[in-house]
């Protein structure tokens, strides 16, 4: 499992810039003394250096504000721990994971239930909110949005509307390689995020 933030910031500068821009697929800025790393569609500044997080946009603004208890933790891991494997395109349960039971158990379970009351009855929202992060409709479901959390994590969040027989319900899907770019508690860290910058 993965440490806190002052663990992962220091790993973070004690790697090679090029190595971390090619496992993690971001840029270094001009000067090179921060990471440039799309986040939910938003470029967010990462500068070791200075522990320092920043973004440009209201929706960083808040994946950096309201969000930072799980986006500086999230951001630093992928920056220090992602590989150059790119997405395998086969999507996967959170149960279906190593550590799955973590996303069953107490605070730990993600608020999909909130999003089902949230978007259920109204797919076009879900699909405004999910454009306006940077997502594209995946194509299951009701309703379904492929969100980036990061560059090599994608997260499909699916919506089934309420009928006659069944209450509307919401799934949240990963790629079978996201163990790989992630600890396993980031990973968890990261479908929380990615169910929170939805509402």
């Amino acid at each position: 499992m993965a440490s806190g933030t002052d663990t992962a910031w220091t790993i973070l500068a004690g790697l090679p810039p090029d190595q971390v821009c090619a496992n993690a697929a971001v840029r270094s800025a001009p000067a090179g003394e921060a990471y440039l790393l799309s986040c939910f569609g938003q470029e967010i500044a990462v500068r070791p250096g200075r522990r320092e997080m920043t973004a440009n946009t209201p929706v960083g603004e808040i994946l950096l504000g309201r969000f930072r208890y799980f986006s500086e933790l999230a951001i630093l891991w992928y920056l220090a721990s992602a590989k150059a494997v790119p997405p395998s395109g086969k999507l996967i349960r959170p149960s279906d994971l190593k550590a799955g039971q973590i996303f069953a158990t107490g605070s730990h379970v993600l608020p999909l239930d909130k999003l089902a009351q949230q978007y259920g009855g109204d797919p076009q929202a879900f699909f405004a909110r999910g454009s306006l992060l940077g997502g594209e409709a995946a194509g299951l479901g009701d309703a379904a949005v492929r969100l980036l959390p990061f560059p090599r994590v994608p997260v499909v969040l699916v919506v089934w509307t309420e009928c006659e027989e069944f209450r509307a319900r919401t799934d949240l899907l990963f790629d079978s390689t996201c163990e790989l770019q992630l600890p396993q508690d980031i990973v968890w860290a990261t479908a929380m995020l990615s169910c929170l910058i939805m509402m």
